[in-house]
């Protein structure tokens, strides 16, 4: 795939892996890139870093409907086509369960989850206009290996895995490649709470992004041979893979303890 012409809309893209993206993007001829994010006040920075592109910032929260369908109007008036939708929004609180509020619960899986769901949704039909389009969601290396602490982020991040292949198969028909991002921990705001080490950062995950959706990969993970290993342990014997987690658990419990990026 070839960025230049492209019309490109990404949710969370004013930091993190979301501003990683443009900046790999812009790299590879992209121009054209609408925005979407609750704050608006931290998308115009982009316009200085990147001034040959052509923005559209909306400010919107990918939870809320009305607010989906009001920029989804916006862009209809200024777009005749969608080409690629990176569905990057994200927000995590961890710990255990019963001490993660209720707000925590339902907001994670409100953005995580059904907010990417139903802007993909509405996306679709400037999608299908795109002769060569993408969707890129970006889930994470506990959407495919659930861990304690972290039940409900995992949750949401497993069901991105599960929309996305089951889009992909649904969406045959046109030319919408769909492909799915497993980030292992990484070095963004969403991390700066968690006592995390050993982090990718944001650039390696945009650049391994960008790379697997030029090669139209559908499964982008991250983390090495290791992490692949150790997919494959959990699927093949769960109970004998919680013995490696349980060897983890007061360093896992510490790590959790405050990591709060909502």
């Amino acid at each position: 795939m070839k960025f230049e012409n492209k019309n490109i809309l990404i949710t969370g893209g004013s930091s993190g892996i979301g501003k990683a993206l443009i900046s790999e993007l812009f790299n590879n001829g992209a121009r054209t890139i609408a925005v979407i994010g609750r704050d608006r006040s931290k998308m115009e920075p982009l316009k200085t870093k990147y001034p040959e592109i052509n923005f559209l910032f909306l400010k919107a929260d990918v939870a809320k409907l009305n607010e989906i369908k009001d920029v989804m109007q916006l862009i209809g008036k200024v777009w005749d086509r969608v080409d690629i939708l990176i569905n990057n929004a994200g927000v995590v609180s961890a710990g255990a369960l019963e001490d993660i509020s209720d707000e925590d619960i339902i907001a994670q899986q409100n953005i995580n989850t059904t907010g990417l769901i139903l802007l993909t949704k509405h996306v679709l039909p400037l999608l299908k206009k795109s002769e060569d389009a993408a969707i890129i969601n970006i889930s994470s290396g506990l959407g495919l290996i659930g861990m304690p602490f972290y039940a409900t982020y995992a949750a949401t991040k497993a069901a991105v895995k599960q929309f996305s292949e089951a889009i992909r198969r649904e969406l045959k028909d046109y030319p919408i490649h769909v492909m799915t991002v497993y980030p292992t921990a990484t070095d963004t705001p969403m991390m700066e709470s968690a006592a995390s080490k050993n982090m990718d950062t944001p650039e390696l995950v945009a650049q391994k992004t960008i790379e697997g959706l030029k090669n139209k990969e559908i499964d982008i993970i991250l983390g090495g041979e290791q992490r692949i290993q150790d997919n494959k342990d959990n699927f093949n014997d769960p109970l004998k893979f919680d013995e490696k987690v349980n060897s983890m658990y007061d360093t896992m419990k510490s790590r959790a303890k405050n990591h709060r990026s909502m």
